[in-house]
């Protein structure tokens, strides 16, 4: 007999429950605040809507399933399994964040705040959660591009926007470049680092870079096998060069990237806790992911 789905709820706290955790009491909060300018009526009333949300898709879930909670803290703890249905109560970055600990598993976005939040992954009401989840097996799902690093060490990281080369600081980088489908280019850089990026980052901060340069290279759409790189501020010197500063990455293709600093980092969707480590002499490539984020249209 199959296991029933799991409903896995992921949420991240709320603005006003810092707050209250870093100072105390709702009245210690509201007093830092209202010394900054800012009325914590808004934030709390943000905290009831997220909260109101969250109450709303749990009791929209079918009795005949399980369920468990998770926090956005938490989620490099969690063990996902294969027959659970994962819903995310909040914004489009949360869903970003539980990208990459998924295979396979349908997500839906619930936007706890709608108005407030662009609404590109969290696509949904949750007023809309019941009619979701009794036909998430029969809904059609989008599969979203997402991009991987894989070091020479087997070091490993995946992401749903972007990856970020450089070093923790977004000082000087220095590295080797390398092109896998262009005729085996390579250019010793100095820079404040490479950016790769996918066709739902191309909403973020890969979008900035597109545009800064002139919009020269057509965005990827989410669901398309190509990706977008950027290097950023590079520098030309005697023995550094800029020719390769910018292009796109077919399925088949990868960009490599040999470090030849004492320590340059890899990161994914922002998160600069998670990153690899990369020390002098290393190499990691960097393309298309195999996996892919099923998230309900």
């Amino acid at each position: 007999m199959s296991l029933a789905p799991r409903a896995v709820l992921v949420h991240r706290t709320t603005e006003y429950e810092e707050l209250v955790a870093r100072h105390g009491t709702h009245g210690q909060a509201a007093f830092f605040l209202a010394s900054r300018g800012r009325d914590i009526a808004e934030v709390s009333e943000r905290h009831r809507r997220a909260h109101r949300a969250l109450a709303e898709v749990t009791s929209a879930i079918p009795l005949a399933w399980r369920r468990t909670q998770v926090e956005r803290s938490d989620l490099d703890r969690f063990l996902f399994a294969p027959e659970d249905v994962v819903v995310v109560v909040g914004q489009d970055g949360l869903v970003a964040n539980v990208a990459k600990y998924l295979d396979g598993q349908p997500v839906v976005g619930i936007d706890a705040d709608p108005g407030r939040n662009p609404g590109v992954l969290v696509r949904h009401r949750a007023e809309q959660a019941p009619v979701l989840l009794a036909s998430v097996g029969s809904t059609g799902a989008d599969e979203l591009t997402m991009v991987e690093a894989v070091a020479d060490d087997t070091q490993r990281l995946v992401a749903l926007n972007e990856i970020y080369l450089g070093t923790a600081g977004h000082q000087t980088a220095r590295y080797r470049l390398g092109l896998e489908d262009d005729g085996g280019a390579v250019e010793a850089q100095a820079s404040s680092g490479v950016l790769v990026g996918t066709g739902t980052g191309a909403t973020g901060w890969l979008r900035s870079l597109w545009q800064e340069r002139g919009a020269r290279l057509a965005l990827p759409a989410p669901t398309e096998d190509r990706l977008l790189w950027f290097v950023r501020e590079a520098w030309p010197s005697p023995a550094t060069g800029t020719s390769l500063v910018a292009g796109e990455l077919t399925a088949a293709a990868a960009l490599t990237l040999t470090v030849e600093s004492d320590r340059l980092i890899a990161f994914g969707d922002g998160i600069e806790t998670d990153a690899l480590e990369l020390t002098w002499g290393q190499t990691v490539r960097v393309g298309t992911c195999a996996r892919r984020l099923r998230l309900v249209g």
